[in-house]
């Protein structure tokens, strides 16, 4: 899956990919490199992230939907907002990627269910400007598991089709980085659940803190994490992961290749 922020003030590319024709372009690369899925978003979710109104969130993803599902990219729409996610669907998006796993809009159920599409519940314990305060668990693979569980177990009593829900562990949301290691490790436990699992950690801080230099600055997000970001695809993959969200897809997409052509070592699903 690649990430497509059509947003000013996202950790990562903020304002690359805010014009249209950009993004539009920018999608049809990630495809032709390998993406299976583009994830368009047009609200940043970063640790402090301000929100925008929903108008100014379709605003800026709808035209690129609309542009990319007419050449032929699949798109998904990243957003915590019903509104958006009808709209979003009606102009072509193949899935909803919910950052809040339902809690932020009760609506979001029935918009999913109705239009039988995939929805991707991740991880959430409150929005982007206080969800690091949230970051304290006893066990964080057994608490992630137990309230990932709760959301989907509301999802089927909406009408939503077990078939249709992608779960997601929410890496660096409301955790930290001793948190973001830990659930990669124990991803089994999370695939226990039964469905399908979206990992997410592409040029994250946690990276960022992992690779720093002498001087324990932490390496910058751009590019510079895209090794690292690849590496960690690899292992989820390994792990049993349906799916794998990126900023940079070659490198992922080159490296899952190699992965494939040894046999897929540690293939544990």
């Amino acid at each position: 899956m690649g990430i497509l922020n059509v947003t000013p003030d996202s950790f990562s590319d903020g304002g690359r990919y805010a014009d249209r024709d950009a993004a539009v372009a920018h999608g049809i690369e990630m495809r032709a490199d390998g993406a299976h899925l583009v994830d368009v978003g047009g609200e940043s979710t970063r640790p402090g992230a301000a929100r925008v109104d929903a108008a100014e969130e379709s605003r800026r993803v709808l035209p690129v939907i609309r542009a990319l599902s007419a050449a032929g990219v699949p798109v998904t729409i990243d957003t915590t907002r019903a509104t958006v996610a009808a709209d979003a669907i009606e102009a072509g998006a193949v899935a909803v990627n919910d950052v809040s796993g339902g809690l932020a809009d009760s609506d979001m159920a029935t918009v999913v269910a109705a239009a039988g599409v995939p929805w991707i519940l991740m991880h959430w314990r409150g929005h982007s400007q206080r969800m690091q305060q949230l970051a304290v668990y006893h066990d964080v693979v057994a608490e992630v598991r137990a309230e990932l569980s709760q959301r989907v177990d509301a999802a089927l009593a909406a009408g939503v089709s077990a078939d249709r829900i992608i779960i997601d562990p929410g890496l660096g949301f409301a955790k930290g980085a001793e948190h973001n290691w830990t659930l990669t490790r124990h991803l089994g436990d999370l695939l226990s659940l039964g469905f399908p699992l979206l990992f997410a950690a592409s040029r994250k801080s946690y990276l960022g803190s992992l690779l720093a230099g002498p001087d324990g600055t932490p390496r910058p997000a751009g590019g510079q994490r895209d090794a690292a970001t690849a590496a960690t695809s690899v292992l989820a993959v390994a792990a049993g992961a349906w799916g794998v969200r990126v900023h940079q897809v070659r490198d992922t997409a080159d490296a899952l290749a190699v992965w494939s052509a040894t046999g897929r070592p540690g293939l544990s699903r």
